[in-house]
């Protein structure tokens, strides 16, 4: 069991920047997929990023080059650096994880653990 705790979200003004974290209540195994979802109201949920020290680091389309996402491992946390964030970035943000995986898809079946979520709101 993994219990999955997400921190940093707020309000910012668009082109401002936010930090999330998720913190893991165990060591998660080299080949784990870790990764941060969101869902915007009236929408489905996304992927936004993944990272997995063995197959890589992804992102979707829509925030390359201006999300970062990043692991320390002697906390067993999970990071989201978001930069030049626009209104449509308003949501709730979700951070998830398996135990040991070949890929990480963008897909919410994969995932047998979640956080509770953190809202994140950007205005214009």
């Amino acid at each position: 069991q993994v219990q999955l705790v997400e921190s940093g979200g707020g309000s910012v003004q668009a082109g401002g920047s936010l930090r999330l974290s998720c913190a893991a209540s165990r060591y998660m195994p080299s080949n784990s997929c870790m990764a941060w979802f969101r869902q915007a109201p009236g929408k489905e949920r996304e992927g936004v990023a993944s990272f997995n020290r063995v197959v890589g680091i992804s992102y979707a389309d829509s925030v390359k080059g201006r999300f970062t996402i990043s692991k320390d491992n002697a906390k067993n946390t999970l990071y989201l650096q978001m930069s030049s964030l626009n209104p449509e970035g308003t949501a709730t943000y979700y951070c998830a994880a398996d135990l040991g995986s070949n890929w990480c898809p963008y897909s919410r079946d994969h995932y047998p653990y979640w956080g509770q979520g953190i809202q994140v709101t950007v205005s214009s």
